[in-house]
């Protein structure tokens, strides 16, 4: 049992200096060497755990889409209406993004082109899935005005919220993200939500971007 936990928590060093490597300076850019340096383990524990750097990768994007999935049903299971559950989500993925270097490099290596192996879906499209659910659940709870494009808005959020934080990764830190989502909600919450709602949603932004800005 002993040897089994070591063998997992050098996995796990592994995994997290791969990707603190692959936010940092990209994935083409790191070798398996470099990844043995940062992560201070011989390379044949290396090679024990993964093949290739390709495994790497495919192993980053698994543990994104398990956290993603995870933070979706977190949101549902807790009686919040869709929108909110919606917004919450997309608040705790900038939080844990600002903690977590697994996240941050998943997001880097889905947008510099690496595909994840079947049956994982590419994150863009699981988040996709994700967000059209949840507008639809409030179009019908009366939060989202009735004739929007469901497809055309769920695609503008993902855009919007994955090309903030791309573009927010060489032009400021990375704790400022819950200020660009919170921007983000602004802007959106004002043209999808009716009058009578709206004061709701924005006051949620404003709160939910204090709950989690960095100490």
């Amino acid at each position: 049992m002993a040897r089994q936990v070591r063998a997992e928590q050098t996995r796990a060093t592994i995994i997290t200096a791969a990707a603190e490597l692959f936010d940092r300076q990209g994935y083409e850019s790191t070798s398996l060497s470099d990844i043995v340096e940062h992560a201070r383990v011989t390379k044949g524990a290396l090679y024990f755990h993964f093949a290739a750097k390709e495994d790497l990768a495919h192993a980053i994007l698994e543990l994104q889409s398990a956290t993603s999935r995870r933070l979706a049903r977190d949101t549902e299971i807790r009686g919040h209406t869709s929108l909110e559950a919606l917004m919450r989500l997309t608040f705790c993925i900038a939080r844990m993004s600002a903690e977590d270097p697994v996240l941050r490099a998943g997001l880097r290596l889905a947008t510099g082109g690496t595909r994840p192996r079947p049956p994982l879906s590419h994150p863009f499209t699981e988040w996709l899935d994700i967000v059209t659910a949840r507008l639809l659940g409030a179009v019908k709870e009366a939060d989202v005005h009735p004739d929007v494009d469901i497809d055309v808005v769920a695609h503008s959020l993902v855009c919007f919220f994955v090309g903030t934080r791309v573009v927010g990764r060489s032009r400021e830190s990375v704790a400022r993200q819950p200020r660009r989502t919170a921007e983000m909600w602004q802007i959106l919450i004002r043209g999808l939500v009716p009058v009578t709602r709206r004061a709701r949603y924005l006051s949620l932004a404003a709160r939910l971007e204090r709950e989690i800005a960095p100490v």
